[in-house]
């Protein structure tokens, strides 16, 4: 199902021209550059969250604690570290 967006006409043109570049229909342009946006909004929304807990010493302390209780998990049951050379 397809609908109708109004978007100015340099806008459109712009859109059409990278599609036009890239060989694919405008559509897909579009829906690849939203969901680039999305994850965007997804990392810059946690990323003030963190800024958040940091100014809460508290908070933040027990943010690092719980990290360093799993970093002792990440080996669990490998005898080498398959990232070391």
């Amino acid at each position: 199902m397809a609908v109708t967006m109004r978007v100015t006409k340099e806008t459109h043109s712009t859109v059409k021209r990278m599609a036009s570049d890239r060989g694919i229909p405008m559509t897909e342009l579009l829906k690849e550059i939203v969901e680039k946006a999305r994850k965007a909004e997804i990392i810059r929304r946690g990323n003030e969250d963190y800024a958040r807990l940091r100014q809460d010493p508290k908070a933040w302390a027990e943010i690092l604690e719980e990290r360093r209780e799993w970093d002792c998990t990440l080996l669990d049951g490998l005898e080498d570290d398959p990232w070391e050379d």
